[in-house]
């Protein structure tokens, strides 16, 4: 294969794999800090202390979007729309969190805004054939 030609699907299949399961470890530690370290009441009140808006909803929402989410991911379920709503979590923590400190790591928006590229770009492509989306989705068809 030359290193100029289009990517074949299976290898597609293949990166959509490696994105999800990079994007769900960091979901699951970071909701399972949030759920089972910090709790929902600690969550919620770092949220206020940030300035997240109805912080006592969006805290605890986060925290299980982040664990269930990071869950889902790591076995392709939901994938597009769970993607979309992390990605919407990665805009936040941008914009409430990062955005003041800059473009840099560690305090920056650089290493949420690779999270939000990954995510959008799962977003858009879905879970790929090792998931089970694709397993669902074949379940529905008569086999090739």
């Amino acid at each position: 294969m030359s290193p100029y030609s289009a990517a074949t699907e299976k290898n597609i299949d293949r990166a959509m794999l490696v994105l999800r399961l990079v994007l769900a470890s960091i979901f699951i530690v970071h909701g399972y800090q949030k759920v089972f370290v910090m709790g929902f009441g600690g969550v919620a009140g770092m949220f206020g202390q940030i300035g997240v808006p109805m912080a006592s909803l969006a805290g605890p929402f986060i925290a299980v979007l982040e664990l269930a989410g990071g869950i889902a991911l790591l076995f392709g379920l939901f994938t597009r729309m769970i993607a979309f709503l992390l990605a919407c979590d990665m805009l936040g923590a941008m914009i409430f969190v990062h955005a003041k400190n800059g473009f840099s790591a560690p305090k920056g928006i650089e290493n949420v805004l690779g999270n939000f590229g990954m995510l959008v770009a799962v977003a858009l492509l879905g879970a790929g054939a090792y998931s089970l989306d694709a397993y669902f989705a074949r379940r529905g068809k008569p086999a090739p």
